[in-house]
């Protein structure tokens, strides 16, 4: 994309649609994701509640495409399919009646920033095979890509903004998803002394954002699944080249869709996803989606010789987006 200029235009059908979890990314080029970021900030009134300038909004974006590395997943795409996500999740659970609007610009734009200049290499291999990395050194090994990706946004910004820290740091997923099943029972919008219960809410719709391919229909979900195994695979590369052990799940001699798949539905999706669905009765069909998912991945799974069909065919894929 050489500008952030497009000539898409934005229908009343298009707009309802963009308010889906079942959006399907794969048809738009970037110059229209840049367009459709646009609609998602301003359907929300944050360019009136804020006095931001159209032009201002446009820039920041631009900005945040152009440091989104071309990398085979955590590229701007992703960026462009967790903010839809978490834009459509404040939509279909009516957060705009719940939440203050300071509270849903900190989700999107949390959600637009999350994985800013990510290099396709994890935090296991920054920090626990490899702490030579400079990401590594500069944040003293703690969550260096999730820091990163906050310093870059700061530097977009540049100044103090709302944007708070981006929490999608894998490791954290169990602790995040504790505090939130903590104090679910005693939950109430209404009370304002509640406000840490709806920050660890809203960092629970930003974790669930960030993983919730597997929401969607399959024909979108799966080429996600490809790029991310592409991207694993490619850092696997890389550590049997430098001679480090190979990370967990990442080795395309032993890692299968389905393999990688079953249990990160089972262990990390579906708790999440059955949790806000007990606040938020509406999420409970994408959780039902989730169970299909999973169903079809271990049906696949007990099938002669998939495992090793599927693993050729991401090997094979090229490490593009599109």
């Amino acid at each position: 994309m050489t500008s952030c200029c497009s000539s898409l235009e934005v229908s009343e059908e298009l707009r309802q649609y963009l308010k889906t979890p079942t959006f399907d990314n794969w048809q738009w080029e970037d110059a229209e994701i840049m367009v459709l970021l646009q609609v998602m900030f301003t359907d929300l009134d944050f360019i009136s509640s804020f006095n931001i300038e159209p032009e201002a909004l446009q820039h920041f974006l631009f900005e945040v495409y152009r440091r989104y590395n071309n990398i085979p997943f955590h590229n701007f795409q992703h960026c462009f399919c967790v903010t839809q996500m978490m834009y459509g999740l404040i939509w279909l659970t009516d957060l705009r009646n719940k939440l203050e609007n300071i509270d849903l610009l900190i989700m999107m734009t949390s959600a637009v920033c999350h994985d800013l200049d990510h290099t396709g290499y994890n935090n296991a291999y920054q920090v626990e095979i490899n702490a030579r990395t400079e990401l590594a050194l500069r944040y003293n090994d703690i969550s260096p890509l999730e820091n990163h990706h906050c310093a870059v946004a700061f530097q977009i910004l540049q100044k103090e903004s709302v944007l708070g820290s981006v929490q999608t740091d894998q490791r954290g997923n169990h602790q995040i998803l504790n505090k939130f099943k903590s104090i679910l029972p005693a939950f109430d919008f209404t009370n304002k002394e509640h406000k840490d219960l709806v920050r660890a809410l809203m960092m629970i719709l930003i974790k669930v954002s960030d993983i919730s391919n597997e929401a969607r229909p399959m024909e979108v979900a799966e080429p996600w699944l490809d790029c991310l195994l592409q991207e694993f695979f490619n850092q696997s590369d890389v550590e049997k080249l430098e001679g480090l052990p190979v990370s967990p799940f990442m080795d395309r001699d032993k890692v299968t869709k389905p393999s990688s798949q079953i249990g990160f539905i089972r262990f990390v999706l579906l708790p999440l996803f059955m949790e806000l669905a007990n606040l938020f009765p509406c999420l409970e069909v994408s959780r039902h989606r989730k169970e299909i998912m999973k169903n079809r991945y271990e049906e696949i799974l007990l099938q002669p010789n998939a495992g090793r069909s599927v693993c050729l065919s991401v090997h094979s894929s090229t490490s593009s987006t599109r």
